[in-house]
This record gives structure tokens, C-alpha cells and sequence, in this order.
């Protein structure tokens, strides 16, 4: 059955409780499980479209599999690293649910990754007190031989490259922490909130002079001059980082900068708390066990599927999301709740519309997070559905409804939109604003393999200050940050756009505008241009 987790759960002992306590417990468990997973009942609006109906009760109603669907591709599967045996696996799990669907789907691959696989990272002080640190590798980072244990140092701030020469064989046997120290891991709305406009002006006036301080140093000088392998030449243990996101409890979670010794990430305060203790002289000392495996080359690949056109078998509609995540946590909204949209609006046409006018694909694209890769090569390796494309949905940008859509600057995409939308049900509709004609971005997602050709690509996007601070590339990315009501939503409106996309009487106008003046060097603006495909795992 296509819901089922990929994995049997592990199972543990009964925690001894009292029994009414237990049963208690339960209930309250499976109430509030019940409240995420339950749709609202569907209703019926006004409506001479029955296919726009289908969709809403498919979609909206008790029959939704967005929870399901989710649950088990975050909680069983969870992130999914570019050549990581997870990524593999999810891409395993979307083609059996689309085979059980009855929708043709395939793996398009277009180079090779380097596979690697993180198991458990273990970071300890054991000086100059006990603590255990939270913390994990960064990807495609080496582990270490079983606990490895050594001083740490902050790296110095240098003037210039002789002083980084000067310094560095003093590193030989130790850990360095290489990131900038936050003075504070409280966010700053809370010190607006709470502390005097004084003591916030001195904090932020500090921080704005330790941070400028620091970034003369490390990007002027470390980086330059190729420091973090030059720490590997010197023989130091391993690379100490830290990348707090300016919220409570959140750090963005990236790669390794080393290749022969351990690259970690600490959560704020442990990192900072570190960086105290060495900058003073007070001896830290930390203990690491981490695994990692590399597995060699491995395929890198987007999973892709279709339902084919009737009337117009080479014209395309394109649902967009990337696949692949940061695996700092579960990848739920960068990007699982793109891919649990696009996966259920695909269930949802399958049901309601199985014999579009044109042909209907989504791609499931890897290495978005590495640069637009999969979507890139998608792009270059299939010039015959850019050339057929009336239209392409991408979605990337965690939960929330949708509430915003460029145009692009296609002068056509607009008069198009506008006749979608008086289909498409108002509850949906009424909170999304066009943005007519637009302008193209410039970067942000896989959308952009598809604009610089020129071809219709739209961005459906969500609510972006909350997501960009606490779930975009960070540690707490993970399923309960989800919004089931908003995915389901957004499921919906993804069906219900390419339906109308596939009966649209007319190709979309791809008609680019003239681009404006930009007031800060007066250059008028520039179509952005397309890369080439990138096929291979390089630093």
C-alpha cells in the first residue's frame, strides 16, 4: 500500500506508567494526532465545472492524502541529501506510489554525485566542565575513527596571509572554531520587546563591530588563502563552525569546507560558549564520535512522471519541486511540502482529470540545493518540453498558503491567470496577489531553468520572513512545522491550475517586456541567462 512507511518502526518497551495514566495519554495523543490529520469536510461551492469540483472534494475533503504522504516521506524516509541513500530511497517511494496510481514515471539521470551517508555524531566537553554539545557534521564531511579527543582554539583574527602562515602549525592536534561568536543567541525581537532602546543599541553596535572585525579576518585572509585545507595540511583535528539563524534555537546547517578531517556544526550558544572559553584561555577540551561513509559515485537523477495529452500530447503542463534537502533535519518545508503538493496534485489529476488535453509532468529535481541542478539538466536534456511549455508550477518555499505569483515578465501570463482564476474557487483565489507583468527573478529556485530559455515558469509562493529564519536550511526543519490545512490548499490549487492550463484554449504568450531602469546604477534590467548543466560532485 502506497502510505505505508518505507521502514518498519523500531520498537521500544511500554514506558511504566500508571494505566489510567497511560489511557489518558493516549486519548490526548490521538486527539491531537486526529486534528492534523483530518480535512475539513468539503464543501460545495457554485460551480458549472464538475472537474473543479472533483478536485475541491479530492482534494479538500476526508479522501486528502497530504498528511499520510507526508508523514512518510519526512518521518521514515526524512532528509534527503544529493547522494545520500535517503535521496534514493524517497525517489524509490515516489515511483511506487505513482506506479499504484496507475502514473507512467521514470528516472531521468543526467550525471553522478558523490554518495555519502551520515550516522551518528557524538559532541562532548570534557573540559573545563561536562557538557554534552548539540551539534552534528555537515554534509559530505569525513567522521572520525571512533572518539577522538583534543583542545580547542578560535582562530586568530590575521592581518594578512603571513600572520595565517605564522600561526598555523600551532593548530597541529587541535579543534579550531572557525565561525564568528554571537555575543547573544536571542533574537532580536526579543530584546526590542523587553530590553531598553539603550542596552539593544550597545548590543547591536557591539555585534555590528566584532562581526566586522571578524569578516576582515576570515574572508579577507582565512578563506583567501585556502584556509580550512590548509588546517587539514597542518594537522588539526577538525573544523568547529557556527551558523545561528537570529531565532530562538535555529542554526543553518550547510556543507563541509574539509575533506580529510571532520567539519561540525554547534548550536549557537554551544558554539559560542566554546569560542568563550578558548578566546580567554580557559582550556576547552571536546570529545567527537562521529560516523560518515562515502559511497563512492553514485547517479545523480530527477524522478519524473506523466500523464499523457490527449488533444495536444506535445504541448506540456509542468508541476515543479525539488526533491533533494539539507539534511540538518527532516527537509519538511524546504522541500517536502513542495513535493507533498506536487505528489498529491498529480493523485488528484490522476482521479479527477485522467485524460488532459496536453500533456501533464511534474519533476521531482535533485540538487536544487546545490545550484538548480537537476532542473538545469531537465531543461537542456528535454528540449522538446520547453519548447511544448505552456506552463510550469514550482513551489519551494515551506508552508503557508500561497499568496503570491509573479508573472515573470511575460507580458501573455497575466490575461491567462486572470481567466484560471475565475474557475478556480475563491477560497482558494481570494488571498493570492498577481504580480502583473512582473519582472523575472534572478535566482531562488528551479523555476529559473525555465524562465531563462525563455519558457513559462511561475513560482507559487508562500508567506517568506518566518520560513527564511527558522525552517529555510536549518535545524528545525521538520515535520511538525507543517500546516496541513495550507498544504492541502496549496495541493489543490496546483491541480486545479494545471487543469486549466491543459484546457486553456490558447498557448501562452511568452512575449518577454522591456525591463526597467534600476535606480541604484541605471542599468536597465537584464533577462537572466541560463547555466550550464552541471554534472558531477566538485568543490
Amino acid at each position: 500500500m502506497y502510505l505505508r512507511a518505507p521502514e518498519a518502526f523500531s520498537s521500544r518497551p511500554e514506558l511504566k506508567k500508571e494505566p489510567h495514566l497511560m489511557t489518558t495519554r493516549r486519548i490526548l495523543l490521538a486527539a491531537a494526532a486526529l486534528s492534523l490529520a483530518t480535512p475539513l469536510p468539503a464543501q460545495t461551492f457554485p460551480t458549472d465545472d464538475p472537474v473543479i469540483q472533483a478536485m475541491w472534494e479530492e482534494g479538500m475533503g476526508p479522501r486528502s492524502q497530504a498528511f499520510d504522504l507526508a508523514q512518510a516521506l519526512l518521518d521514515s524516509i526524512g532528509p534527503r541529501l544529493m547522494g545520500s541513500p535517503a535521496y534514493s530511497r524517497s525517489a524509490d517511494w515516489l515511483i511506487s506510489n505513482y506506479e499504484h496510481w496507475g502514473i507512467e514515471t521514470e528516472r531521468q539521470e543526467y550525471g553522478t554525485w558523490i554518495g555519502w551517508e551520515r550516522g551518528f555524531t557524538h559532541i562532548d566537553m570534557v573540559e573545563p566542565r561536562r557538557r554534552t554539545l548539540e551539534g552534528t557534521l555537515l554534509a559530505w564531511s569525513p567522521g572520525t575513527d571512533g572518539p577522538v579527543e583534543g583542545e580547542v582554539v578560535a582562530l586568530p583574527d590575521f592581518a594578512d596571509a603571513a600572520e595565517l602562515n605564522a600561526w598555523l602549525p600551532s593548530a597541529e592536534g587541535k579543534f579550531v572554531a572557525v565561525s564568528f561568536a554571537e555575543p547573544t543567541c536571542r533574537e532580536d525581537q526579543s530584546w526590542l520587546d523587553h530590553a531598553t532602546p539603550e542596552s539593544f543599541q550597545r548590543m547591536t553596535e557591539a555585534r555590528e563591530a566584532a562581526m566586522a572585525e571578524w569578516q576582515a579576518s576570515y574572508q579577507l585572509t582565512f578563506i583567501p588563502n585556502a584556509g580550512p585545507q590548509r588546517l587539514e595540511g597542518a594537522g588539526a583535528l577538525g573544523l568547529i563552525t557556527g551558523n545561528w539563524s537570529r531565532g530562538w534555537g535555529v542554526d543553518k546547517i550547510f556543507a563541509s569546507a574539509t575533506r580529510e578531517i571532520p567539519s561540525l556544526h554547534l548550536a549557537c550558544e554551544d558554539y559560542s560558549l566554546l569560542h568563550r572559553l578558548a578566546s580567554r584561555n580557559q582550556g576547552p577540551r571536546i570529545r567527537l564520535d562521529a560516523e560518515a561513509e562515502f559511497l563512492g559515485d553514485v547517479p545523480a537523477f530527477n524522478v519524473v512522471a506523466t500523464i499523457p495529452g490527449t488533444d495536444l500530447p506535445d504541448e506540456y503542463v509542468l508541476l515543479s519541486a525539488h526533491l533533494d534537502s539539507w539534511d540538518g533535519a527532516s527537509g519538511a518545508t524546504d522541500n517536502g511540502t513542495g513535493t507533498i503538493m506536487m505528489h498529491e496534485a498529480m493523485r488528484i489529476l490522476k482521479e479527477t482529470y485522467p485524460n488532459p488535453r496536453r500533456t501533464i509532468m511534474v519533476g521531482h529535481w535533485g540538487g536544487e540545493e546545490q545550484g538548480l541542478i537537476g532542473s538545469n539538466a531537465f531543461s537542456v536534456d528535454n528540449p522538446e518540453v520547453v519548447d511544448g511549455l505552456q506552463a510550469s508550477f514550482n513551489q519551494d518555499n515551506g508552508t503557508w498558503r500561497i499568496d503570491f505569483i509573479r508573472m515573470q515578465g511575460f507580458l501573455g501570463a497575466g490575461e491567462h491567470f486572470a481567466r484560471w482564476f475565475e474557475r478556480i474557487p475563491p477560497e482558494i483565489t481570494g488571498h493570492i496577489e498577481l504580480d502583473v507583468p512582473g519582472v523575472p527573478e534572478t535566482g531562488g529556485s528551479d523555476h529559473m531553468s525555465f524562465i531563462c530559455k525563455p519558457a513559462p515558469g511561475f513560482r507559487l509562493q508562500s508567506n517568506y520572513p518566518d520560513y527564511r529564519q527558522y525552517t529555510w536550511h536549518t535545524n528545525r526543519d521538520t515535520f511538525d512545522k507543517i500546516v496541513f490545512d495550507d498544504l492541502r490548499n496549496n495541493a489543490t490549487l496546483a491541480a486545479m491550475l494545471t487543469y486549466m492550463a491543459s484546457e486553456d484554449p490558447e498557448r501562452m504568450d511568452v512575449t518577454q517586456r522591456v525591463l526597467p531602469v534600476n535606480p541604484n546604477n541605471g542599468r536597465r534590467g537584464a533577462w537572466p541567462q541560463c547555466r550550464v548543466p552541471r554534472r558531477s560532485f566538485a568543490r
